[in-house]
């Protein structure tokens, strides 16, 4: 497929080069920054543009990989009544592409994606679309670059992206929080990467309920009292503490 990239960002960068190794041809890279833009052209052996007067008007698709609050007021910047437009937000609605083009949907990359970062794992995509003819594009490109693609209406996807929300920015908080505790109490954060990383192992060999363990689970009310006692000093961190060990318990 031929297909233009507006946006520079993280799921541009990481989308673009999934979809180049894939063998679709990026043909521009629109940014309105230009150095950005030619940067990641650059990447992706295309040109960039930072003028909706030059942008190519012959692609088979038009990525939009903006912020979610910048996908409306960029287009109305560029006029493409007659291509196949698509945003890759995942708590957006795609009609909000409607007055845009009369081909429309959602390619909705279901991971954290950081340009700094090599990502070689295969992405889930969840896709929408406004007509058959545009949900097969959708299919085909999505089949091109993962394993995984599912169709979701703007409801399920919303949901997707709440569990998403759950599942990686509010577990690499703690994540954070714990870092910066560790570096309080003179102790070494990256000793719990292999605890981390195990745990993340374990999804895939069972269900994450099946595999709690820990003084909340097995009501070890000594070794949870003396824990919150080593937080009386952070009220913070120890009602994060209490929260999640109610949760816990609630759960099972």
């Amino acid at each position: 497929m031929d297909i233009v990239i507006i946006g520079t960002g993280n799921s541009a960068t990481i989308l673009g080069k999934k979809l180049k190794q894939a063998g679709h041809q990026i043909l521009q890279v629109f940014g309105r920054n230009a150095a950005k833009a030619s940067e990641l052209a650059y990447e992706l052996d295309s040109v960039s543009t930072n003028y909706s007067s030059t942008l190519n008007k012959e692609a088979d698709l038009y990525l939009v990989a903006v912020s979610d609050n910048a996908i409306i007021q960029v287009l109305k910047e560029l006029p493409l009544p007659f291509s196949t437009l698509v945003h890759t937000a995942g708590s957006v609605s795609k009609n909000v592409l409607k007055p845009f083009s009369k081909h429309y949907g959602v390619f909705y990359p279901l991971q954290s994606l950081k340009r700094a970062v090599s990502d070689t794992t295969d992405i889930p995509i969840v896709i929408d679309a406004s007509d058959p003819s545009t949900r097969h594009l959708l299919q085909t490109i999505g089949r091109s670059i993962s394993s995984m693609v599912v169709e979701a209406d703007d409801e399920k996807r919303l949901k997707l992206h709440l569990a998403a929300v759950f599942c990686n920015n509010f577990v690499n908080h703690i994540y954070t929080l714990m870092e910066q505790y560790c570096a309080r109490e003179g102790l070494d954060f990256h000793m719990l990467v292999p605890l981390i990383q195990e745990t993340g192992k374990r999804l895939s060999q069972a269900a994450p309920g099946y595999s709690q363990t820990g003084p909340a689970i097995r009501r070890d009310t000594e070794t949870l009292n003396r824990h919150l006692s080593l937080l009386d000093d952070q009220p913070y961190l120890k009602e994060i503490y209490r929260l999640f060990t109610e949760s816990i318990q609630r759960y099972h």
